[in-house]
């Protein structure tokens, strides 16, 4: 996989914007291509109830006896209306929009004081744009 990556710095550096964009690499054919990684990375949160483990829980070994213990994360927030797929990964310090389209993924991450719902808002007319840009 490539990553392009800008960051734009704003005076308060809680205010500022990271973009990236995930693309699969040409030179490298045993490298996934984005829909593959994008699958591997929500896996458990798209729908497909083929995984064992469920969303929030991971299964650990501990001297051979297997237990499955909750994460101490929410899970991502699927998002509609915009690309193929799109979730919101949250925490208590931000958030970030990850968008699944043409090929491609799409991280978008706002800083500031705004609520979630926001930053989600904010995010997503960010994305739009640089989707209208990909190839």
């Amino acid at each position: 996989m490539l990553m392009s990556q800008c960051y734009y710095n704003a005076r308060e550096p809680n205010m500022s914007v990271s973009l990236a964009v995930i693309e699969h690499n040409p030179q490298d054919a045993s490298a996934p291509d984005a829909k593959s990684y994008w699958t591997e990375s929500f896996r458990g949160f798209t729908g497909d109830e083929s995984d064992e483990e469920k969303p929030g829980e991971r299964k650990e070994k501990r001297g051979g006896v297997e237990r499955e213990e909750k994460e101490k994360r929410v899970p991502p927030k699927r998002l509609d209306g915009i690309g193929e797929e799109a979730y919101w990964s949250g925490n208590r310090f931000g958030g970030a929009l990850y968008v699944l389209a043409k090929d491609a993924i799409v991280r978008i991450s706002v800083g500031g004081p705004d609520n979630e719902q926001t930053k989600i808002d904010k995010s997503k007319a960010l994305a739009l744009k640089a989707l209208e840009r990909l190839p």
